[in-house]
């Protein structure tokens, strides 16, 4: 009993003929995108180099972005880029080379939520011990002019 593939990438906007055709259609497609990665890391172009607010911007919008945004709004430009190409590489690597399009919506859900909360439990353990680290520093256990 045969099993066929879907033969679209990009929400099926480019077609091929065969797998074949597909997997290069999908290499090609990534190695554009590291293309770009890593001819922003190397030029690092200096409007991608500085954040897209100032936490001392005015009014309300400043107060908003501190509340709800600042992890994405204070962050340079160029490396929320590099998040952004990551995470389209990432997808597009499962969906297509793994064959997670292929599979059933239980086990795409299963895989997704488990990164999902596995990415949020290590988040959680990194400003754990990031908050043990700068209190180490604050009580001057370690000398902090190294």
């Amino acid at each position: 009993m045969a099993h066929e593939h879907k033969l679209a990438i990009f929400r099926g906007t480019v077609k091929f003929k065969s797998n074949i055709q597909k997997i290069w259609g999908v290499l090609i497609f990534l190695t554009i995108i590291t293309a770009i990665e890593v001819a922003l890391g190397i030029y690092k172009p200096g409007w991608a180099m500085s954040p897209l607010m100032s936490p001392f911007e005015g009014g309300f919008m400043a107060t908003l972005g501190n509340i709800f945004l600042s992890p994405i709004i204070y962050m340079k430009f160029l490396n929320l880029i590099f998040i952004v190409l990551t995470l389209v590489k990432a997808y597009y690597i499962t969906w297509d080379f793994m064959h997670m399009r292929d599979e059933t919506g239980a086990l795409r859900k299963m895989v997704v939520w488990t990164a999902v909360f596995l990415i949020c439990y290590l988040i959680f353990i990194l400003l754990q011990e990031g908050g043990y680290i700068q209190g180490v520093y604050e009580n001057g256990f370690v000398k902090t002019d190294f």
